[in-house]
């Protein structure tokens, strides 16, 4: 999909503002939901996956299972929403061996387990809105002694909310990240009243 395109700095695959924000996406859903609705805590339009069936209800890119996204930025970011329940994604890469490997990371296993062609993780996030930052190069590295070369498919299961999935070169602060890229939570108004 984007192994054609100059890849520097952000490369967005998912923007809940969007106007088709799963243009590039296959849904499936067994007993749940994937939509768009509105979050109160940033008062912003974002994806929702819902399910009791984990397994069932995910979001996948790209589209066809048989393409390859082609992404060779080492960074993936997901600004994603603790729901407290259930919830993980499986990032799909080639190394430099020519070999599939998957970083699976889910917040309902406590040990890491490597195995030959797919890795598993635990995932600890902080209540309410998270940014998951993963140096695909780094696990790679460490995982299974090779270089990373590109990544070629995302999937993501209930339950979660998401803002937005995108690449980066490398990491960026919060001053140099664009302004859309930004997750903006609302100012709360303070109650206490100054005496006169």
């Amino acid at each position: 999909m984007f192994k054609n395109t100059f890849q520097t700095g952000f490369l967005s695959v998912l923007y809940s503002l969007g106007s088709k924000p799963l243009q590039l996406w296959d849904i499936n859903v067994d007993q749940g939901h994937v939509k768009r609705v509105s979050d109160s805590d940033i008062s912003s339009s974002v994806i929702e996956i819902d399910s009791e069936k984990l397994a069932e209800t995910h979001i996948s890119c790209p589209m066809n299972a048989s393409d390859s996204l082609g992404i060779t930025l080492p960074y993936i970011i997901l600004v994603v929403k603790n729901m407290k329940k259930y919830f993980s994604f499986e990032i799909q890469i080639q190394d430099d061996k020519n070999i599939t490997r998957r970083f699976r990371s889910s917040n309902y296993q406590s040990t890491t387990r490597i195995k030959p062609f797919i890795c598993t993780m635990p995932l600890r996030m902080d209540d309410g809105w998270n940014q998951i930052c993963i140096n695909l190069k780094d696990f790679c590295k460490r995982a299974y002694g090779t270089d990373y070369k590109r990544t070629d498919r995302i999937t993501v299961h209930s339950t979660c909310r998401l803002r937005r999935i995108y690449f980066s070169d490398r990491l960026y602060s919060e001053d140099e990240l664009p302004a859309e890229f930004k997750l903006y939570l609302p100012v709360q108004q303070s109650t206490e009243t100054e005496e006169a």
